[in-house]
Order: C-alpha cells, then sequence, then structure tokens
C-alpha cells in the first residue's frame, strides 16, 4: 500500500509539473502571439501610413500642377486680352489716317515729309518711288519739292523716277514706298508702317497707360 501511495503521490507530482509546464508554453506561445500580432499590426499601420502619405504627396502634387495650368491659362487669357485691346487701338487709329488724307493740305505736308525722309534713308543717286494712283500728283509735288530741299543738304545730285505703271494699293491709307535703282532696298513711309513703327515704340508707354506699370518688367521693349 506505501509503495501505492508513493507510486500515486509520484504520478499527481509529475502530472502537476507537466500541467505547468504546459501553462508556461501556453503563456510563451501567447506572448509570442501577441509579440508578433503587434508586430504585424505596426508594420501594416506603417504600410498604411506610408500609402496615405505617398497618395497625399502625389494629390499635392497634382493640386499644384492644376493650379500652375490654371494660372498660366489665366495669365494667357490677360495677355490675348491685352494684345487684342491694343490691336483694337491700332485698328482704330488706322481707321482715323484716313481723315488725314481728306485734309488735302495737311496730307500733303506729310507726304512731303516721308518723300524726303525716304531719299535721306536711302542715300542714292538713283529711286524709284511707288505710291497709290490716287496720290500720284501729290506724291509728284513732293518729289520736285524734295530734290532741292536733299541735293542742298547732302551736296549729291538725285535722279527720282514715280512709278505710274505699278501702283500701291488703293485700300491703304496712303504714303509711298521708295526703291533705289535695282528694287533691291525698299524704304516703306506708307501710313500704315509708319504707324506701325511708331506703335513698336511706343508700345511700352501704350502698355504702361493701358494696363499700369509691370514691376516684373526689367526691360522695356
Amino acid at each position: 500500500m506505501a509503495l501505492a501511495r508513493k507510486i500515486k503521490h509520484m504520478m499527481a507530482f509529475i502530472e502537476q509539473e507537466a500541467n505547468e509546464k504546459a501553462e508556461e508554453i501556453d503563456a510563451k506561445a501567447e506572448e509570442e502571439f501577441n509579440i508578433e500580432k503587434g508586430r504585424l499590426v505596426q508594420t501594416q499601420r506603417l504600410k498604411i501610413m506610408e500609402y496615405y502619405e505617398k497618395k497625399e504627396k502625389q494629390i499635392e502634387q497634382q493640386k499644384k500642377i492644376q493650379m500652375s495650368n490654371l494660372m498660366n491659362q489665366a495669365r494667357l487669357k490677360v495677355l490675348k486680352a491685352r494684345d487684342d485691346l491694343i490691336a483694337d487701338l491700332l485698328a482704330e487709329a488706322k481707321q482715323r489716317l484716313a481723315k488725314v488724307v481728306k485734309d488735302g493740305a495737311r496730307y500733303q505736308t506729310l507726304l512731303d515729309g516721308l518723300v524726303l525722309q525716304g531719299f535721306y534713308q536711302l542715300l542714292e543717286p538713283r529711286l524709284n518711288v511707288r505710291c497709290r494712283k490716287q496720290d500720284l500728283s501729290m506724291v509728284k509735288a513732293a518729289v520736285q519739292k524734295s530734290i532741292p530741299i536733299y541735293k542742298a543738304a547732302t551736296k549729291k545730285d538725285i535722279d527720282v523716277h514715280i512709278d505710274q505703271q505699278t501702283f500701291l494699293p488703293e485700300d491703304i491709307a496712303g504714303g509711298v514706298e521708295i526703291y533705289n535703282s535695282d528694287g533691291k532696298i525698299k524704304v516703306s513711309n506708307t501710313l500704315e508702317s509708319r504707324l506701325d513703327l511708331i506703335a513698336q515704340q511706343m508700345m511700352p508707354e501704350i502698355r504702361g497707360a493701358l494696363f499700369g506699370a509691370n514691376a516684373n518688367r526689367k526691360f522695356l521693349d
């Protein structure tokens, strides 16, 4: 009986020890499971945060690009509106040139100046002058008046031929074109060309008067 008790007692001890060992294993497994679960959760959390940070940056970049595109489009529209306004002003100015031509005395004085200026610009011994057909008599008078003035100023002779075969278009406002003898060099002193030249020279002033000074403009054109 004593032996049986000892064996029973020993088996109970072994079973208890086995249970404790099993509980210890279970506790350690649970701890490792929780650690691994936490690690996986943290890894996935970091991946999710990284994904959304990347998405946020992409969205921010897209917003910047869209904003830049919108600003460029708005700037182009403003520039086009300004160019259209200036073009309208120049078109109106060209229409007003017709009033200058209708004033015979004023237009004759203008032609005298345009012809003489063309002589000085070319400084050639032989010149050809082209004009509108309706201006022929006035241009003849301007040429005859300008020749002695040119000779006195340059001490050079000049032979001027007025082209009566090829005329400038009748729908231009007026003025003349002057060529050297072989036609390779031309001075365009039509009223439209003079207006375009003046407009180009005064463009910074025109822009300033219409739209104000541009703080970003370093050079005047």
